[in-house]
């Protein structure tokens, strides 16, 4: 359970609303309105600045730019003008987006200005923004190792309403319930889906076998990765006598936080993160993450920005 307090003059103006119990409903308006407020300006402009980056149409020819996709090389031109050029990509009318959501108990855990599991439900409401409008469609694979829910993809603001607050109203697993990230994956490629967008919500801890069923996705759709922290994640604080709990398996073990423990675990936990970095890469997603204590639509404007300049040949 996350650490800081509820009260409004505690928290500062970017935390992401209180998502439980009788504070949901007024939650998930302001979660609302936070995303329409502070995200309606990446709307603006071409389609092909959107989230989902390039369609499947092809469009014009263009020089070649250090960072794109060599895949997308049009060689009949270069050979005509002796300079690389790369082929543009019209972006469809109509896009469907996947989002995977992670609720496995890991993703219970916050000890900054919320917990994981919030950010999940804020990264879907912000999908469900940028991803709306003009026929698109949204749906999602919830998970949370006990129980899958697969919610169709549809239209429209109502389902989109409908989806934040079911990922939000998930019940938490168990303890001891060990998430299953691969197979949440693997239910988008059988059977086969419409070309599109797929989003991976998750903190990816543990194990690394997410990478082929992410691969799997690749040759047909464009990939986002979230990877959801907390601090404690990634270093564990001066605390003296500590018991560490493993919320997937039940475990616990006591343990002193003597600084030689400490360097190693932010030792281990780095090579981890560089680890999930390299995997979410060859995978050819983009690679978003968010954290408990950071502005996360300050991170998810930045990111947005980022490849919306790299689809047009800009510098990110």
């Amino acid at each position: 359970m996350f650490s800081a307090k509820d009260t409004k003059d505690e928290r500062p103006r970017w935390a992401p609303p209180i998502l439980r119990g009788d504070r949901l409903e007024a939650g998930l308006r302001t979660l609302e309105l936070d995303v329409r407020r502070r995200l309606d300006g990446l709307m603006q402009g071409n389609h092909l600045g959107l989230v989902p980056g390039p369609g499947s149409e092809p469009g014009e020819a263009r020089p070649y730019q250090p960072g794109d996709d060599v895949r997308r090389m049009d060689w009949a031109v270069t050979a005509r003008t002796t300079v690389p050029h790369i082929r543009e990509t019209v972006a469809d009318r109509e896009l469907e987006t996947w989002v995977v959501a992670d609720l496995s108990a890991s993703l219970d855990f916050g000890t900054a200005l919320c917990e994981k599991r919030d950010l999940v439900v804020c990264a879907m409401a912000a999908l469900a923004h940028l991803t709306g409008g003009g026929g698109n469609r949204i749906g999602a694979i919830i998970s949370t190792g006990a129980q899958t829910a697969r919610i169709p993809a549809r239209g429209g603001l109502a389902h989109a309403r409908g989806l934040v607050r079911k990922v939000a109203e998930t019940p938490r697993a168990g303890e001891g319930t060990r998430g299953d990230l691969p197979a949440a994956i693997e239910q988008l490629r059988r059977p086969p889906r419409r070309r599109g967008l797929v989003v991976v919500i998750s903190d990816f801890l543990g194990g690394m076998e997410w990478q082929r069923p992410l691969r799997g996705l690749s040759a047909r759709h464009e990939l986002i990765a979230v990877e959801v922290l907390d601090p404690r994640d990634l270093d564990l604080p001066e605390v003296g006598t500590v018991v560490l709990a493993d919320p997937e398996s039940g475990r616990q073990r006591e343990v002193h936080a003597t600084p030689l423990l400490r360097k190693e675990f932010g030792a281990a936990s780095r090579a981890h993160r560089a680890e999930v970095a390299a995997g979410i890469r060859r995978a050819g997603a983009g690679h978003l993450v968010l954290r408990t204590d950071s502005d996360w639509i300050a991170d998810m404007v930045r990111f947005v920005v980022a490849r919306k300049r790299g689809w047009s040949g800009g510098v990110a």
